[in-house]
């Protein structure tokens, strides 16, 4: 990972338009970003981001189950690092830009690039759940993407662990805590029932995150 990598790229620069994202529209990066980009991270740096916009443009209107099966193994190409490593901090959760300019992220990274760019590709909020869980395997805290048909349906997992795509039931492995999107936060019961107990925005690192999607470019 460049040198470069590290908290000082939070605050050179934020995302100027992450178009699509609250939009549904047009997907398109910020010049001055790509250039910023190209500058500090290199020439493989900008390639990732422009596959990133090549992805949208070649999924957006793609069947659901291929849209899933084709962002889940793009952002499962990047490496895991530990946010302390990668980051400086303990628990820093960073927009799809920063993983890909950096090559690097968390879980908690892969799932919310994996939730902001299906949205981007039309996918609705009420089909979609960013949830926390507990690996049982591992024995410690996870995210993953959960995609529902209907609110009712067994959902689909995609986790940057692993590129095949499963029914949660095939994945008895991650017990569920909690779970967030754009329209809410709930609580998961062991039952598979969901309780609303809020709005994402009552998570701090999910509003610094937005925030950082949409502030201006700072020189």
């Amino acid at each position: 990972m460049p040198a470069a990598a590290s908290p000082i790229f939070r605050y050179s620069f934020v995302l100027p338009l992450l178009m699509a994202v609250s939009l549904a529209s047009a997907f398109q990066l910020d010049n001055r970003l790509m250039t910023w980009v190209f500058d500090q991270y290199g020439p493989a740096a900008h390639q990732r981001l422009e596959d990133w916009q090549r992805l949208h443009a070649l999924a957006s209107n793609a069947p659901v189950d291929r849209q899933l099966e084709m962002v889940n193994r793009f952002f499962n190409r990047a490496e895991f690092v530990d946010d302390i490593d990668h980051w400086g901090e303990e628990d820093y959760w960073a927009t799809p830009v920063e993983l890909l300019s950096t090559n690097g992220g968390d879980c908690e990274d892969f799932a919310i690039a994996k939730y902001l760019t299906l949205k981007a590709m039309g996918l609705p909020d009420e089909q979609m759940r960013v949830v926390y869980v507990k690996s049982l395997e591992l024995d410690q805290a996870h995210m993953i993407l959960a995609w529902y048909q209907t609110p009712g349906a067994e959902p689909l997992i995609l986790d940057n662990l692993i590129d095949e795509i499963k029914p949660a039931s095939q994945r008895p492995g991650l017990e569920p805590v909690y779970s967030f999107n754009g329209k809410g936060l709930w609580r998961n019961k062991s039952t598979g029932e969901h309780a609303r107990i809020g709005n994402a925005d009552e998570l701090e690192r999910w509003r610094d995150l937005n925030r950082r999607l949409v502030e201006p470019l700072r020189q």
